[in-house]
C-alpha cells in the first residue's frame, strides 16, 4: 500500500490504525513457550492487577475480543428480557451494533433519549424512566453513556454525578461505553477514577484497539456484584479466548508504560491541530466541540464529492453534508496538512 493511499484513509477511523509498539512488545513477551490457557495465565492477572492500580478500588476485570461483545454483554448482565437500555440516540449500541445488546439480552429493549452534542441529558432521561410504569411496558433498568460521545463531546464528572443521581434513585445500573475513554481522561486532565466508579459508573467496557491494540476490549465491574457469572456468559457467547494472555499482555504493555495516555493525548492533540486549521477556512463549519481526538465539519456536497473522488475515505453518518475526520495514536503533521491541502482546493473547485 502507497504512503499517499495510507494517508487518505488515515482520518476515517482511529480503527484504521495500526498496532502500537508497546502492545507488539506486549505481545512478544507473552510468546515465550506455554503457558495457561482461558485467562489462568500470569499475563492476565498480571493485567487485572494493573487495572485495579489504574482506577485505584478493587474490580473485577474480563478481557473479550471487540467493542461490541464488550457492550453486549456488559449489558445483557445489568438487565433481564423485560427491561429496557436507556441511551442517547446516536449511542454505538443503538447505530452500531447491529442489534447485539437486544440479541445477548434475549429481547431487553433499547429506549432513546436526547440531548445536547451527542450527551443524554437528565431531563431526557427522567422522562423516559417516568414515561410508563404498566406491566406492558418494558421497565427502565440501564442508563448507557458514550465517553467519550459519538460527535467527540466529552462528559464532565459533574454532567455524569447528575445522571447517576437519576438512576440511582429510580433503582438503575450506569453502563459506560468507553470506546474511547482514554481520550476522555487526556482531554479532562484528571485520573480514570474520577470519571468511572466515583460518578456511580457500575460496569465500565474500556476500549482498547481505538488506543493502540491489535484486539481486545476490557469489561470492568465496579459493582462486583453484576459480574456474577460473568465468565460463564462469556464462554456461552465465543468470547473466552483461549489464549488470552495474548490480549492481556497488549494491556499490559500500555498500562505498564502509560502508553495509554500517552497515546490518547496525541491522538487529541492532533485532533485539535487539525481543527485550528479547518477553523480558519470560511467556507467550514464545525459541527461539534473538539474535545476528544474526533472532528466533525460541515462541508459542501461538491466538496465531499471532489474529496472522495480524490481517494479520500471519511464517514458521513451526522447529518447532510457532516464528516468525521478522526485523529489517531499515530497521526502525524504531514497528514493534517495533506487533507487540509485537499479540503482547501475542495472548497475552490465547488
Amino acid at each position: 500500500m502507497s504512503e499517499k493511499y495510507t494517508k487518505k484513509i488515515h482520518f476515517a477511523s482511529d480503527n484504521y490504525s495500526g498496532v502500537c509498539p508497546e502492545a507488539i512488545d506486549g505481545i512478544n513477551k507473552a510468546n515465550t513457550g506455554c503457558d495457561y490457557p482461558y485467562g489462568e495465565d500470569r499475563w492476565t492477572e498480571e493485567a487485572c492487577d494493573l487495572f485495579r492500580e489504574l482506577f485505584e478500588t478493587d474490580c473485577e476485570v474480563y478481557f473479550v475480543y471487540n467493542g461490541t461483545s464488550a457492550n453486549a454483554l456488559a449489558l445483557s448482565s445489568m438487565c433481564k428480557s423485560y427491561h429496557s437500555i436507556i441511551c442517547n440516540e446516536s449511542a454505538h449500541i443503538e447505530t452500531d451494533e447491529c442489534g447485539a445488546p437486544e440479541f445477548f439480552s434475549n429481547g431487553a429493549k433499547i429506549l432513546l433519549g436526547k440531548g445536547q452534542d451527542g450527551k443524554i441529558s437528565p431531563g431526557s432521561t427522567e422522562e423516559i424512566i417516568l414515561r410508563r410504569s404498566d406491566i406492558h411496558y418494558p421497565k427502565p433498568k440501564v442508563l448507557s453513556i458514550t465517553q467519550s460521545t459519538e460527535v467527540g463531546t466529552v462528559y464532565k464528572p459533574e454532567e455524569l454525578v447528575d445522571l447517576y443521581k437519576i438512576t440511582k434513585k429510580h433503582d438503575m445500573g450506569l453502563h459506560m461505553d468507553g470506546a474511547r475513554l482514554s481520550n476522555a481522561i487526556a482531554s479532562l486532565g484528571i485520573s480514570p477514577k474520577e470519571i468511572t466508579w466515583q460518578c456511580g459508573v457500575d460496569v465500565l467496557c474500556f476500549g482498547g484497539v481505538k488506543n493502540g491494540l491489535m484486539y481486545g476490549e476490557a469489561v470492568i465491574f465496579f459493582n462486583k456484584d453484576l459480574a456474577d457469572e460473568f465468565d460463564y456468559h462469556c464462554k456461552q457467547c465465543g468470547q473466552l479466548a483461549s489464549k488470552m494472555r495474548f490480549i492481556a499482555a497488549q494491556w499490559s504493555g500500555l498500562l505498564k508504560t502509560k502508553a495509554w495516555l500517552k497515546n490518547a493525548r496525541h491522538a487529541n492533540q492532533y485532533a485539535k491541530e487539525l481543527e485550528k486549521k479547518l477553523n480558519s477556512i470560511e467556507e467550514i463549519k464545525i459541527m461539534f466541540p473538539c474535545e476528544a481526538n474526533a472532528l466533525f465539519i460541515n462541508l459542501p456536497s461538491k466538496s465531499i464529492e471532489y474529496l472522495k473522488n480524490k481517494g479520500w475515505h471519511f464517514y458521513t453518518f451526522i447529518g447532510e453534508g457532516g464528516v468525521r475526520l478522526m485523529c489517531s495514536w499515530d497521526t502525524k503533521t504531514e497528514e493534517i496538512n495533506y487533507i487540509v491541502e485537499d479540503i482547501k482546493n475542495s472548497i475552490v473547485k465547488s
